[in-house]
């Protein structure tokens, strides 16, 4: 995979950094490390007019559209005395204009091609708005679904997530020698565990040992350096007691040293002040130094960097060589990306918004993303003359929570509610939307008209799950069943008799022990994006078969947190043959559904299977080879998942790991002979020296279609 930023173009870029950095004034040199904007939530855009003439911006946030943008920019670079062109970004998360599936959503498919695409057209529609730089992917693995944003990364396991890491720089970025027109840099985020904040309560702190932040919550960060990444953000989190905004050891040592990293760091907003309120700074100045000090080159949002560095610099507590270095990077990656030679983008680009093109591609993610979790054949729809939908996701207000959490910048008015799109793909049926078709109207009142009304219908759906602000930043749920009364209307619905299909559109996984047995069919569509009513009415009625699987295990109950699938064995392993065993006397051991979960409309098998070695050496590799064959009537998709347990290590190893996969498409009857490699570099894990290292020994195999399956199981060794 080629990185940018070891290309020509990029050294060609950095030349021109370097000359131009020898013509600035120490003001000019510390406003390229000062971004300003307003919150996402805000409709407050200021321009900052007063700084413009010292130079003390270098780059804007939250500014939305062509007109704006380039006006702003026209104004500073006539009124700046080194007309440096503004770097302008936003929280472009999973979609700009024309939505997709949130990327724990997008994760789902197993299909890291498929958020390269989502995140090649959100970097268009971006670029045409005047953006250059988005603050994604958020590549924290995420263990906890109580934490809110759980919804913005792509699940549990530190190997698929570093895979989607890797898909999504290059869907940002472009795979050219540069990024071009149509792309933007991307940002990694939250440097780093900021997934594994205690009690998955936002913005705390993160405590683990030093080996786990390396092999579980640091690989991702690693991947998307090696894809290109431009830029990360730092986390709000304490890591280990120290805030990784100020923590040398993880922006330095590792993200520098280890991973070498060539673009530069930004602070999350305001973290760098936060310094404060973590007891870890003094004031402001203190804040400033620390954090810079410590690697972050560029603070968000405001003044913190203009209004302390000339001080702290005249102090000694900061050096103006290490200022030089970080306005050095920031310079090259404006160079890089064109913006000096166009600083200005063209309004009519923005005619690509909610293109056909875009919708079509949101479209098809949507049905992608879906996982079928129960169906008792009602599934796919059939010769059904009237749908009643209740719940309030089913009716037009209910669709602006169907574009999800960080949908900042989308247009609910774009976007097909289920209504309108399961009334196109049921040409002459009748499709009603029943009482309860608001969050604030789910009301016992209600859910018996509901119940009442929908005895005269052929099938029910029941539209169900959270606001698009359940779930994102901020939003943390120590509950996670169904929000309000929801679950007694899916009750209600079931006790008329009539087949009931249970759609669940969320941030995150949710507790539905309550109503997987009493439903006929079960499917989590998440949050589809613009094209949510057509992708749901796609899958509804088997034009297109679901293929979605799990990334992110879910409860029984929400005291069964966590419950990953990729956790350590104990002395006394949860195995059910005995008491004394590490598990809940009032809850089931499994999770309700498990990673790598998800069902179909149809059949596959998996045959002559076979490793090409029982053995290999520690920096060899073996192939796992499968037929895989589509035994059912409709065209699909499977998804074949390699497992590894390493049985005796020098660290308590997990009782098993993902370590490839590979989605097959099918259609009836056909079959695909897979070879699926396996390096010995994958079984590497952290020592207690701190060194990675592949242990010699044996390891069990399982060739799986989830992570529970151990039907197909192998034994190597590696010496």
């Amino acid at each position: 995979m080629k990185n940018m930023m070891y290309s020509q173009a990029y050294e060609a870029a950095r030349e021109k950094a370097r000359a131009l950095l020898s013509k600035m004034t120490l003001t000019e040199k510390i406003g390229q490390l000062s971004q300003f904007g307003t919150s996402i939530y805000s409709d407050n855009e200021q321009r900052f007019e007063d700084h413009f003439s010292e130079g003390k911006v270098g780059s804007y946030l939250t500014i939305k559209g062509a007109g704006k943008t380039n006006g702003i920019q026209k104004d500073l670079l006539k009124a700046t005395r080194t007309p440096i062109p503004a770097l302008f970004a936003d929280d472009v998360i999973h979609g700009y204009r024309t939505t997709f599936p949130t990327p724990l959503a997008q994760s789902c498919s197993w299909d890291p091609e498929l958020t390269r695409q989502c995140n090649g057209i959100a970097a268009k529609e971006a670029y045409r708005a005047g953006l250059k730089w988005t603050f994604a992917p958020m590549v924290d693995i995420a263990r906890d679904p109580r934490w809110g944003r759980i919804m913005e990364g792509y699940g549990e396991d530190t190997y698929l997530c570093s895979r989607f890491a890797e898909a999504a720089v290059r869907g940002f970025q472009g795979d050219g020698d540069r990024p071009g027109k149509d792309h933007i840099y991307a940002c990694m985020k939250h440097y780093a565990a900021y997934g594994a904040c205690v009690g998955g309560r936002d913005y705390n702190t993160a405590d683990m040992s030093p080996q786990t932040l390396q092999d579980v919550y640091l690989p991702p960060f690693r991947a998307g350096v090696e894809a290109g990444a431009a830029t990360v953000m730092s986390a709000f989190n304490d890591v280990n007691g120290v805030p990784a905004t100020a923590n040398r050891y993880l922006l330095k040592d590792v993200l520098r040293e280890q991973f070498g990293f060539r673009g530069f760091v930004v602070s999350d907003a305001g973290a760098i002040g936060e310094l404060i309120a973590h007891g870890y700074a003094e004031d402001g100045g203190d804040a400033a130094e620390k954090a810079f000090n410590a690697g972050v080159d560029m603070v968000m949002a405001g003044d913190l960097y203009n209004d302390t560095f000339p001080a702290l610099i005249k102090e000694g507590k900061i050096k103006e060589e290490d200022v030089d270095e970080s306005v050095f990077s920031i310079l090259t990656l404006k160079y890089f990306i064109g913006l000096f030679d166009e600083p200005y983008v063209d309004p009519s680009g923005e005619d690509c918004f909610f293109c056909p093109e875009h919708r079509a591609a949101a479209r098809k993610a949507g049905a992608e993303c879906a996982v079928l979790l129960e169906n008792d054949g009602i599934l796919p729809l059939s010769g059904v003359k009237s749908v009643a939908l209740a719940g309030p996701l089913s009716s037009e207000e209910g669709k602006h929570h169907l574009l999800g959490g960080w949908s900042c910048s989308s247009d609910s008015a774009y976007t097909v509610s289920i209504k309108d799109g399961l009334t196109a793909a049921l040409p002459g049926a009748r499709v009603d939307v029943l009482p309860c078709d608001r969050f604030d109207g789910v009301t016992e009142e209600n859910i018996e008209k509901a119940a009442q009304a929908a005895k005269g219908y052929d099938v029910i759906v029941a539209c169900v799950g959270e606001t698009a602000f359940m779930s994102g930043e901020a939003a943390s749920r120590s509950e996670l069943g169904l929000p309000g009364l929801q679950e007694k209307l899916v009750l209600a619905l079931c006790a008329t008799g009539k087949p009931v299909v249970c759609l669940v559109s969320s941030g995150r996984p949710l507790v539905l022990t309550g109503i997987k047995d009493k439903v006929n069919a079960l499917m989590m569509i998440w949050q589809p994006g613009t094209e949510a009513g057509n992708s749901v009415a796609d899958l509804l009625t088997g034009r297109v078969c679901p293929s979605g699987r799990l990334t992110a295990s879910f409860p029984y109950r929400a005291g069964q947190i966590p419950v990953y699938y990729n956790h350590t064995s104990t002395g006394r392993p949860a195995l059910g043959n005995w008491v004394f065993e590490s598990k809940y006397r009032d809850c089931q051991i499994e999770p309700l559904y498990p990673f790598g979960y998800g069902g179909s409309y149809t059949n596959f098998e998996f045959s002559d299977i076979s490793i090409s070695s029982d053995s290999m050496s520690a920096d060899g590799c073996i192939d796992v080879s499968l037929t895989v064959r589509n035994v059912g009537s409709y065209a699909g998709a499977d998804v074949v998942q390699i497992y590894v347990r390493d049985l005796v290590g020098s660290r308590v190893r997990p009782v098993k790991e993902l370590k490839a996969f590979e989605k097959v498409f099918l259609r009836p009857g056909e079959s695909k002979r897979v070879k699926i490699p396996l390096p010995a570099s994958r079984l590497a894990f952290t020592g207690v020296d701190m060194k990675q290292t592949v242990e010699p020994g044996k390891f069990f195999l399982w060739v799986s279609e989830r992570s529970d399956d151990e039907r197909y199981k192998f034994e190597f060794e590696v010496n």
